[in-house]
């Protein structure tokens, strides 16, 4: 088997959209998710993952970009395999224009957020609403032909592939399915890899590739120690990503593995990088 590669352009922050392109068709990847939230108009302070990030598809012109944004991709050989959208389920409006732009662009999916879960209102309220305004999403996408996937994240309602099947279980896998994030995971929601990947079945949907790590945050004065999460390199963290790759290839995962990679260091670098350690991972299957 081989699996096919992108990037999320989260994180190129510092490329233009054909910089982007460019630079990923010349390193030898098989596409490209593009980045999709609304861009400000004002001069960002610095440039990082998510404020003043280059490689961004504005949210409020999606359609009117979507044909440059194909040209672009389709040049520089680059399939769309998702588009990372920020948007959430009672954001109708913004998520039909994107489902059209995923359209134009020949891309089958889109993400859509599920809501953060912080202990201030109870999960089972928090998680009622979010099926219910959800339902709604899937109509969508049963009429537009595109899939909408919610990402395993922490700090929401789908923390783990776990919650994110009970969640996903209200609805037609064919319409709605996940994004399935180990390095998420290590902050929260960490499960048995083939596990989570065998209780979502029909419902996975794709793959975002990166790390990280707990590291001790504090010391009180009776030793107890406090830890926190941080993104890392991906030969650096808690996700080894070769029982990943067994555990996909277990399940018969044929989808795309794309880089969303939080850490710090050049950009190149780290694409070059990644796709080669992704790669040698792969051949030892």
């Amino acid at each position: 088997m081989r699996f096919r590669y992108s990037a999320f352009t989260v994180m190129t922050p510092d490329l233009d959209l054909e910089g982007a392109a460019s630079t990923l068709r010349s390193l030898g990847y098989d596409g490209v998710e593009w980045r999709v939230t609304e861009v400000s108009r004002a001069p960002p302070g610095r440039v990082d993952f998510h404020r003043g990030n280059r490689a961004t598809v504005d949210a409020s012109r999606v359609l009117e970009e979507a044909p440059r944004v194909k040209a672009l991709s389709d040049r520089h050989g680059l399939a769309v395999p998702a588009l990372g959208t920020y948007l959430r389920p009672g954001d109708l409006e913004a998520i039909e224009r994107s489902m059209e732009a995923a359209r134009i662009l020949g891309c089958p999916q889109i993400r859509v957020q599920v809501p953060k879960y912080d202990g201030q209102r109870g999960y089972n309220e928090v998680f009622r609403e979010a099926v219910e305004a959800y339902a709604s999403v899937e109509d969508l996408a049963r009429r537009k032909g595109v899939r909408v996937n919610l990402e395993i994240h922490h700090g929401t309602v789908c923390p783990s592939a776990s919650a994110a099947h009970r969640f996903l279980s209200h609805f037609d896998s064919g319409q709605v399915g996940a994004i399935f994030d180990p390095g998420n995971m290590v902050h929260e929601g960490r499960e048995n890899w083939q596990l989570g990947l065998e209780l979502l079945g029909p419902y996975l949907s794709h793959v975002h590739v990166k790390n990280g790590l707990w590291e001790v945050a504090s010391e009180e004065g009776d030793g107890t120690r406090r830890w926190r999460p941080r993104w890392c390199g991906l030969r650096e963290g808690q996700v080894h990503w070769g029982e990943v790759l067994e555990a996909l290839a277990r399940v018969g995962y044929e989808g795309w593995l794309s880089f969303e990679d939080f850490s710090e260091g050049d950009t190149m670098t780290k694409l070059r990088q990644n796709l080669a350690y992704m790669k040698s991972l792969e051949e030892r299957l």
